[in-house]
């Protein structure tokens, strides 16, 4: 069972919640994520796909904080979807240490820059964001363990591929998932370029 092998402080966070029985998505998806495999997580809505990405990046970072540069890093369509995720990251990640920090893009970007400066574990943005920081020295990608794209479906606009391509060519030695409904051929493209070696869970 894929919660029985998980952190323990991950495993009392879902008792909590009353989680108990893992879907057949996160069954799948879970171990293959652990082994530290580039992945590309495709299922329907309400799969739990959100739900695997919070538990196995707290996974990751084994609960813990450490230094300052972030560990993992969430991207996602839009700064609506970046603050709901926080929120939703925000009833996992309370009970540990970890420092979550969204990328507000109604912030100035040096306010963005000076708070994510002051130690950061989990950094969930835009790519238009990121890449906006990566450029002004504003985020260390050297620390990275985990790097995940939520709902991916949005990478088939141009501006925020480039973005993406732009941000992955600053992280190296990183874990990359990509979670979405289905399929699309703008995301196998990228096991050209930081997708390499890439396993595929489908439900």
């Amino acid at each position: 069972m894929p919660f029985k092998k998980l952190h323990p402080v991950i495993k009392e966070i879902i008792e909590r919640k009353e989680i108990t029985t893992p879907t057949p998505f996160q069954k799948a998806s879970i171990p293959v994520i652990k082994s530290g495999a580039n992945i590309y997580c495709t299922a329907p809505k309400n799969s739990g796909k959100t739900t695997t990405l919070i538990l196995t990046t707290l996974q990751k970072l084994k609960c813990e904080e450490v230094g300052i540069a972030p560990r993992a890093i969430v991207l996602v369509a839009n700064n609506e979807s970046a603050l709901q995720l926080y929120d939703t990251f925000l009833k996992y990640t309370k009970p540990t240490l970890l420092r979550l920090y969204v990328a507000d893009e109604k912030q100035h970007i040096e306010l963005l820059k000076s708070e994510i400066f002051e130690g950061v574990d989990i950094l969930i943005s835009t790519p238009k964001t990121i890449n906006k920081l990566l450029l002004l020295e504003g985020v260390n990608t050297t620390q990275l363990k985990i790097f995940s794209i939520d709902d991916a479906e949005f990478l088939t606009q141009k501006s925020s591929t480039t973005d993406l391509m732009s941000i992955t060519q600053s992280v190296h030695k990183c874990q990359f998932v990509i979670y979405a409904e289905k399929m699309h051929p703008n995301l196998k493209r990228f096991e050209s370029y930081f997708m390499q070696h890439a396993k595929t869970i489908a439900i």
